[in-house]
């Protein structure tokens, strides 16, 4: 037998040794086990592939992190890198997974994975967007993140998942303020609910609530007896939603005072009127 046959024997001896372990807390502390560092880089980056497919992200993250440690510049780490990103979001460690994703995107801005080390870094952020009553400083990064996925990756093939996922955190936003608003317009608090509304109207016009808070500000106006904000606003319902639930429901409201949808006075209802609807910009 060759040395090189030899070597091989031995590297292929101290894999199956590794791979054969279930309990990798203790190869980890090294207590009884083959240090890691007596392993090549593509043994251990084979050995996180074998945690990853038996379904345990957290110590695939460890071998894939130690190939970065151990072998910094070898082709192996930068594969590693981008790997121990995904592992760690599998585990739903999203900061660890954050922090992997943007060392690859700062050490290597130019290769194919840069795209997909992006959209890790906003799905790290996307993935806890869970309900509306959370704090939305999770949903503005994940907006931010997504948008560079959009614009310096347009097309990769996570660009169209992307735009899609940045629509739905989109209207998330949206579906904080309509809840917001909901809960002063059944306070009876209508300047404070009509401030909300308009916040959708105005900055969230593309997502599913405009409907809904055109026809809470018809509420809400003719609470407070303004009765032209009201019609003014039913009547962007009439023009862009009248398939919808909450046209028939302002048609209702403004037809039993004797009102029409129509458009009038000079609000910030009839601004959007002239320039969407009529297209008046002046």
């Amino acid at each position: 037998m060759t040395g090189g046959s030899r070597a091989s024997v031995i590297g292929g001896v101290l894999l199956a040794v590794l791979l054969a372990g279930c309990d990798s807390t203790v190869e980890r502390a090294g207590r009884g086990s083959i240090p890691l560092d007596s392993f090549t880089a593509e043994q251990i980056y084979e050995r996180a592939e074998f945690e990853i497919d038996r379904n345990r992200p957290e110590d695939a993250a460890f071998y894939f992190s130690e190939i970065e440690r151990l072998y910094p510049y070898s082709e192996w780490a930068k594969r590693g890198l981008i790997m121990q990103a995904y592992a760690y979001h599998s585990a739903r460690d999203f900061e660890n997974s954050r922090a992997a994703a943007q060392r690859y995107i700062d050490f290597f801005p130019a290769d194919d994975d840069a795209a997909y080390a992006q959209y890790l870094l906003a799905l790290s952020y996307y993935d806890q967007i869970d309900d509306v009553g959370r704090d939305q400083g999770l949903t503005f990064q994940a907006l931010q993140a997504l948008r560079t996925v959009i614009e310096v990756y347009p097309d990769s093939e996570y660009a169209s998942s992307a735009i899609l996922k940045f629509d739905l955190a989109f209207d998330h936003l949206a579906g904080k303020e309509m809840e917001i608003g909901r809960y002063y317009l059944k306070g009876n608090h209508y300047t404070a609910a009509i401030n909300r509304f308009r916040v959708v109207v105005q900055d969230f016009q593309t997502t599913s609530h405009t409907a809904e808070a055109l026809h809470r500000l018809v509420e809400a106006y003719l609470s407070l007896g303004l009765t032209q904000e009201a019609q003014t606003a039913g009547a962007i319902l009439g023009h862009n939603f009248r398939s919808t639930t909450w046209y028939a429901d302002s048609f209702k409201l403004l037809n039993g005072r004797g009102l029409e949808l129509e458009a009038a006075g000079d609000s910030w209802l009839a601004q959007i009127y002239r320039q969407t609807i009529r297209g008046q910009w002046l």
